[in-house]
């Protein structure tokens, strides 16, 4: 392995002393030679470097078809569809066509930045009270297990926006779906990733015989290790949809396969639901941390609000002079985690049925008054805090991508099914995974979701709502340049996680990959735990118990996909926290 193992062009490689010198200003990143071999340790805090494109996401082999996308003329949105398009084959526990998510799209020529919104909607026939039971008790398995928690799915709506809307014209929908197509019909090596997330799910995957038929042997174990996966319904879906549109998946044989299969599960979509469906193009949320712009989803993602108001609350204390993960930063860290945690349970829902006040809750006004409540010498207890008075002021099984074209159009993208393979079930006949988003509503005030989220009216259910969420597509720009674009899975902790990319490069000048592997903590208020991933030194965790922080030493959290630029290259980190992970670049 050695730096320049994203292959780049020749002409970079003979260049190597003059990338070298752009290496070498780069904060936290020294110039290595192209040989011998760098040691693994080292190699993990070492991002790819590329000069024309690149793509980041969970699967090496899907960010390969969005590179040759762009290698073959296509920009960085042409790439994303095929990117998406593949990572329901190569990824099914989170790729997926019946899912949906969010798309931040930048465009380098107008210098504009605009968001897709193509979250899973509830179905007509949704009741508020539609995961309760006759005495008003929240039943998380109606959300989690039946078919009452499957959304309409997006993702084929969003992405035939984005290409038709900003693709660069040179593809058709057909030439993006085409390598996913080859990839479902040919089959793909079950490899060790593949057979961890297999071998989660199983217990689920066999309670539905068109999943299990997929996904698992006829003993109900998942598929070994090294055997091919071949999806050869998925492919056919795949190939409909390139060649008649989202119309051949929202209205026809696709359609109605999906609502008998939801049907079949107990819930309540139509073909009707399908045909009615839209993506929604908006505004997305904007702010300031020292000096840079910052770029985020809008509602009904929580995602850019609450990384707006954290950075606005962090922005007054010197992070950079404190440490990264020191005890002090960790702590003023969490207090302003938890006080936007608050205030997501009360003011975040779908925009399309309430006014969410963004503008409140960004800003430096109000950041500076939640401030003054944050103590450097203790821990605030959850049961202290409440939603804030803004009156003055007015999804763990996911998965992200980034990609950047040569031009500096970029693309951040997070989708999801909510639970690793959604909801257990496939729609018979399509080899589509239906996904369990519904999940993501407040079933009734105070009752926590799967990811321990409360929720209260302003994300009930209802008919044709889109859930919250907490998905964070977020770039960030440098005196007009893109900077940073990153995202990450994680349900309730991508909002921290993406946090922590833009704090460890802007405050802690580290480069993409040294952000991207450092121990992350979280605290969302409720439960009222600090959690952290291990590599945080036991000294520090001792001085935070001292202030009176809970601490819960958990499993990692994320899997951030990022793109660095830092003058003419770009650079890229795959996250190490899950297999399988790859920058490509050329």
């Amino acid at each position: 392995m050695t730096l320049f193992r994203s292959g780049l062009s020749r002409r970079a490689a003979l260049a190597a002393g003059v990338v070298a010198l752009h290496l070498a200003i780069i904060p936290g990143l020294r110039a290595q030679q192209a040989t011998p071999p760098i040691p693994t340790d080292r190699a993990r805090s070492l991002p790819i470097v590329a000069e024309h494109g690149m793509a980041v996401s969970q699967d090496r082999t899907a960010s390969a078809v969005a590179v040759d996308i762009l290698k073959r003329g296509g920009n960085a949105v042409d790439a994303a569809v095929a990117l998406a398009f593949a990572l329901s084959v190569t990824l099914p526990e989170a790729g997926n066509l019946g899912g949906g998510g969010f798309m931040l799209v930048h465009l380098a020529g107008p210098k504009t930045t605009t968001s897709i919104d193509y979250r899973e909607v509830a179905p007509v026939d949704t009741p508020a009270n539609v995961f309760l039971d006759d005495k008003g008790n929240f039943v998380p398995e109606k959300s989690q297990s039946s078919g009452l928690g499957v959304g309409v799915p997006g993702t084929v709506a969003g992405m035939a926006m984005a290409l038709e809307k900003y693709g660069s014209g040179k593809f058709r929908l057909a030439d993006l779906v085409a390598p996913a197509v080859k990839l479902a019909r040919d089959g793909i090596p079950v490899d060790e990733g593949l057979f961890d997330s297999l071998s989660h799910s199983a217990r689920r995957l066999q309670r539905d015989a068109a999943a299990k038929a997929i996904f698992l042997n006829p003993d109900d174990s998942p598929r070994r290790r090294g055997e091919i996966l071949v999806q050869k319904d998925l492919a056919d879906s795949l190939e409909t949809v390139g060649r008649d549109g989202a119309a051949g998946f929202y209205d026809g044989a696709i359609a109605q396969k999906i609502v008998a299969s939801v049907r079949d599960a107990g819930g309540r979509m139509t073909v009707e639901d399908l045909r009615a469906y839209r993506a929604v193009e908006r505004q997305p949320v904007t702010g300031t941390y020292r000096g840079r712009q910052i770029v985020s989803m809008p509602p009904p993602s929580s995602g850019g609000t609450h990384i707006v108001e954290i950075l606005n609350m962090l922005e007054a204390y010197p992070l950079g002079a404190l440490g990264q993960n020191s005890a002090e930063t960790i702590h003023l860290m969490a207090e302003a985690m938890k006080l936007a945690y608050a205030d997501r349970s009360e003011y975040l829902g779908d925009p399309d049925f309430m006014k969410v006040p963004v503008k409140a809750l960004t800003s430096k006004a109000y950041a500076a008054r939640l401030r003054s409540a944050i103590a450097s010498s203790r821990a605030r207890p959850g049961r202290d805090i409440k939603p804030g008075d803004i009156a003055p002021y007015e999804s763990d099984q996911t998965t992200h991508f980034s990609v950047v074209d040569q031009a500096g159009n970029a693309v951040s993208n997070t989708y999801t099914l909510n639970f690793s393979y959604g909801v257990g079930k496939v729609a018979a006949g399509t080899g589509i995974l239906l996904n369990n988003e519904l999940d993501d509503f407040a079933a009734k005030p105070n009752a926590p979701n799967a990811y321990g989220l409360l929720g209260g009216a302003a994300n009930q259910p209802g008919p044709r709502k889109r859930p919250l969420s907490s998905m964070s597509p977020t770039m960030v720009f440098n005196d007009g340049k893109l900077e940073i674009v990153t995202g990450s899975p994680g349900g309730s902790r991508i909002i921290t996680t993406v946090l922590q990319i833009i704090l460890n490069v802007v405050d802690h000048r580290m480069n993409i990959a040294e952000a991207t592997v450092a121990p992350r903590i979280h605290h969302q208020w409720a439960p009222d735990e600090l959690r952290i991933e291990r590599g945080i030194s036991i000294d520090t965790i001792r001085l935070l118990e001292a202030k009176g922080h809970k601490i819960n030493l958990g499993p990692t959290m994320g899997s951030t996909q990022s793109i660095h630029r830092v003058g003419d290259l770009l650079m890229g980190a795959a996250d190490t926290r899950q297999r399988g992970t790859g920058a490509v670049g050329y």
